[in-house]
């Protein structure tokens, strides 16, 4: 279904608006680049600061820009059940491929909560869906028997796992039948992920090394994990530098060395500390990517 290294992309702003230019070129580059595929709108895409309308544009312009080439999985999260339905049909109407839906954050539900929240959006469009697992930033997570109950709805295809409990994979493979996409969605463990079972990864890296990145996973899909573990080696220091304070600031100004966009974020994320700063040029640096 879905493999490889997928992009959780960032939005570039322009003071108060969203850099449409910015965007498309981004985009644009990381098709040069080899990537998979992309995520829009998800929460490297700062999707709680933009308003509707901005969502629902980004998801447009990244479909229109792809044009096919690659699987465009648009975000449409939210902790509001109503609102994932309209960020989903909106998405399905644009020409997304797939939807990434995320759910719990603030209104901590119980598992039956958030299993009926994702069947009400399954429910509600015809779009494959992966479902993305973060404990870290929602409080509450799926049990591995609540994802078996939801991979049995023939359009719940996925899961995008931050747990870091490098186990998941196992537990759930001997469980889901048929074919079914697990992506990591931590850089720093992605190898990993993909030797327990996974088969990619949605990353924040792939922001600022797409061509690295896409490698590594495809080393991986090929069975090569002495060269996917050399690609990360050689990418873990950008994966520590990239979260040493909080995202997407960090890819943001990696981005900026590179000539994609500014390294503008919207509040309540502000800009990184000069030591950070520094500590992203050293390690961008070290694979010569400036």
């Amino acid at each position: 279904m879905f493999k490889g290294s997928y992009v959780a992309l960032i939005t570039p702003f322009d003071g108060d608006n969203v850099d449409e230019d910015a965007f498309v070129k981004l985009v644009q580059w990381h098709i040069e680049q080899g990537t998979h595929g992309l995520v829009p709108v998800g929460t490297t895409g700062e999707s709680p600061t933009l308003s509707h309308t901005e969502h629902k544009r980004v998801v447009e312009l990244t479909v229109k820009t792809v044009a096919g080439k690659i699987p465009v999985i648009a975000g449409a999260g939210s902790n509001n059940t109503r609102e994932s339905i309209d960020f989903s049909i909106h998405a399905e109407q644009a020409g997304a491929d797939a939807l990434l839906h995320v759910a719990g954050y603030y209104n901590r539900p119980n598992q039956i909560g958030m299993y009926r929240h994702f069947e009400a959006v399954h429910n509600a469009c015809n779009l494959p869906i992966v479902v993305y697992n973060i404990p870290p930033r929602c409080v509450v997570g799926l049990d591995v028997d609540t994802l078996t109950d939801l991979a049995k709805l023939p359009r719940i295809v996925g899961v995008k796992d931050a747990t870091a409990d490098l186990s998941r994979p196992g537990k759930e493979r001997i469980r889901i039948q048929g074919e079914f996409s697990w992506l990591s969605g931590e850089d720093a463990t992605a190898v990993a992920y993909n030797a327990s079972g996974g088969q990619g990864c949605i990353s924040v890296t792939a922001n600022v090394a797409p061509a690295m990145c896409a490698a590594m996973q495809q080393a991986c899909l090929d069975g090569d994990y002495t060269k996917a573990l050399d690609y990360q080696d050689k990418l873990m220091p950008l994966h520590e530098a990239l979260f040493t304070e909080p995202s997407p600031a960090g890819a943001k100004y990696a981005a900026s060395l590179l000539g994609l966009c500014r390294d503008e974020c919207r509040l309540p994320i502000v800009e990184l500390t000069d030591v950070t700063k520094r500590k992203i040029e050293d390690a961008m640096q070290r694979i010569n990517l400036i």
